[in-house]
């Protein structure tokens, strides 16, 4: 039935040319639209690597985290063949199926996770060139304000106050003198600079030179006002910074040390009430001398169970304490991913130290 169909219409579209006409521009539209999806998200990915300062092709990129994740894959499979018919014997079409499972699945996971971390990673390259521009933005100001106030106009001005101390702003600021000189206008330049970042204190710097400018102003007067702000703002940070230490303090402190401590003490105090169970004897006998009938047989979480808990919460607990640190401090959790792993290390390495010392005290050895 479906063959008698597929031949009536065929012969309808010979018969008829201008349906066969219209499918094809509607094909070749959506080809186009799908063509036209695919280049801006490759461009979209290519204006968010140039953010960070990167030059990597988007093609390159592609391939690179392609092979990564086939070579991961490679090592995953030649270790569960391995293991699988080592230790348990499994046939070659068990192996056989569970590699097809994994070629499928899991690769796909692996080219998802690996996207995921390298856009984390130029999300914080990203923010460090943020923080940086940040810092010597008031510098900046300052000299093109003097320059502005020898007579220099300002396109001049921006482009000879620029240093090579000046690092990441430096290199965004001859990009706008570039294209400046090239015939763009001022005004659209710095805003395209300015909406590379995500920080308030550039926009807002941009919005008023861009308004002075168009106002006719003194904009040396107005640089210089706007870099005394910056700079007040910045030691009001710090001040506040300075005010909540005590919390940081004890955030650190629960965290890094109070934590792993009463974990290590809590493994040790399992195996000596383990250990004194099993010298006590029965329960009946305990009952008799006593009175009252107590049962140490056994305990309902293993120490293996237990160690494994103790590591997860710690890692957990550092995780967010490191996070809670940088937003007090910082006001942002991206300048505090420093701090994540020097707490994760610091917590666990405090935890098997004391877990091994309170053993040896104890006579306890685990």
């Amino acid at each position: 039935m479906f063959k008698i169909k597929s031949i009536f219409k065929k012969k309808a579209d010979a018969a008829n040319p201008g349906n066969s006409i219209e499918s094809f521009k509607k094909k070749f539209k959506q080809a186009q639209q799908k063509r036209l999806i695919a280049q801006e998200r490759r461009q979209r990915i290519k204006d968010y690597i140039e953010r960070a300062g990167l030059e990597i092709s988007v093609q390159k990129l592609s391939k690179t985290l392609f092979n990564i994740a086939v070579l991961i894959n490679l090592a995953i499979s030649a270790y569960l063949i391995y293991y699988f018919s080592v230790t348990y014997g499994i046939t070659w079409g068990t192996v056989a199926a569970s590699m097809i499972v994994l070629w499928i699945f899991v690769f796909i996971l692996l080219i998802f996770a690996l996207w995921i971390i390298f856009y984390l990673a130029v999300d914080l390259k990203i923010f460090k060139r943020k923080v940086d521009i940040e810092d010597v933005l008031p510098d900046f100001l300052q000299l093109t304000a003097s320059n502005i106030n020898a007579g220099m106009p300002i396109d001049r001005a921006l482009w000879f106050a620029v240093r090579p101390r000046f690092g990441v702003l430096a290199k965004e600021i001859e990009t706008v003198a570039k294209e400046t000189m090239s015939g763009s206008d001022l005004k659209t330049a710095l805003e395209r600079f300015a909406s590379r970042y995500d920080s308030r204190t550039l926009k807002r710097t941009v919005s008023m030179i861009n308004e002075g400018v168009e106002a006719g102003g003194r904009i040396g007067y107005l640089l210089s006002r706007i870099a005394v702000d910056i700079q007040e703002q910045k030691s009001m940070m710090k001040e506040m910074s300075a005010n909540v230490t005590t919390y940081v303090i004890f955030i650190t402190f629960a965290s890094v040390a109070a934590a792993p401590l009463l974990f290590a003490l809590s493994e040790i105090l399992m195996e000596v009430v383990k250990n004194l169970g099993a010298t006590l004897g029965s329960t009946t006998k305990m009952a008799s001398s006593v009175g009252i009938a107590l049962s140490f047989s056994g305990t309902g979480v293993s120490q293996r169970d237990f160690k494994i808990f103790a590591v997860t919460s710690l890692i957990l607990t550092s995780l967010f304490s490191a996070m809670m640190v940088s937003t007090i401090k910082r006001g942002n959790i991206k300048s505090g991913v420093k701090y994540i792993p020097i707490f994760i290390v610091t917590s666990l390495a405090l935890y098997f130290i004391a877990e091994g010392l309170a053993g040896k005290l104890i006579g306890v050895f685990i």
